[in-house]
């Protein structure tokens, strides 16, 4: 796997205006967001900020590189944001900053170290780095980052980990005929449990309102089971041959843990 793969347009801003370290962080999540790798976005800047805390994440030349790893990460990507104008991200840092790369990976294995290694290698480039910083739109910027990395490694992957393309360990269900309220406390507290557990966890939601976050058959076919906390009949065929556990939406509310459990 090459590092370009983990990069998009859409979570790739150029010209950004933003104040202060938060605002780019907010910036740098929401993208992240948009690759759809991250079940909880909350959790995941939660895990941006604490790894800011251990120790700082600017690299030098205007570069600062937040990452984390956490469960709430399906799979590794990349976003970016350079400010049109500079800020101090930290107090002490040397100089200030408007080359912004966030990192997520999940859990399993060190892909984290991986993609700072390689991102590390090209970004040691200062002429490469001045090039990044004149270019006009996303497209250019990624064109470049191609070029680049192309020209050091070829099709070389970044890492040796053969379990890149990570999966969802728990699907869940939830459904309730009445409303709203019980669908999303069950959908909140299975995927703050799997979460808390380590196990990547998505949780489709059935309310007045329709299917929200529905589960592909991709997803279904690689999980290790499902769990469907409902009041409402669930549409159960694409389930077949999965481990399901059946239950009453109040459980996935008041004991997300124990249902999962069943699971793995």
């Amino acid at each position: 796997m090459r590092l370009i793969e983990l990069f998009s347009r859409e979570a790739t801003a150029i010209g950004v205006t933003a104040p202060d370290k938060d605002a780019v962080i907010d910036r740098l999540v929401d993208l992240q967001f948009t690759h759809g790798n991250i079940t909880d976005k909350a959790a995941y800047k939660k895990a941006i900020y604490a790894r800011e805390e251990e120790f700082s994440t600017y690299v030098g030349n205007g570069i600062v590189v937040p990452h984390a790893k956490t469960p709430v990460v399906v799979k590794p990507s990349l976003a970016v944001v350079r400010l049109a104008e500079p800020i101090q991200y930290n107090p002490d840092d040397d100089e200030k900053s408007d080359l912004f790369f966030m990192i997520a990976a999940p859990v399993n294995g060190d892909l984290h170290v991986d993609i700072l290694a390689r991102l590390m290698t090209m970004l040691a480039e200062d002429d490469f780095v001045a090039k990044l910083r004149l270019t006009k739109n996303p497209g250019e910027f990624l064109d470049l980052l191609d070029q680049e990395e192309e020209m050091r490694f070829g099709e070389e992957s970044f890492t040796e980990q053969k379990n890149v393309d990570d999966h969802y360990r728990i699907l869940c269900v939830t459904a309730c005929p009445t409303g709203i309220a019980h669908t999303f406390m069950a959908a909140e507290n299975l995927q703050k449990a799997g979460t808390a557990m380590n196990l990547a966890t998505k949780v489709e939601t059935n309310g007045s309102g329709g299917a929200k976050n529905v589960l592909t058959a991709e997803e279904i076919a690689k999980c290790d089971g499902i769990v469907i906390a409902a009041d409402k009949n669930v549409e159960m065929a694409r389930f077949d041959g999965k481990p399901v556990v059946i239950t009453r939406v109040a459980d996935g509310i008041h004991k997300p843990e124990e249902l999962i459990n069943k699971i793995v």
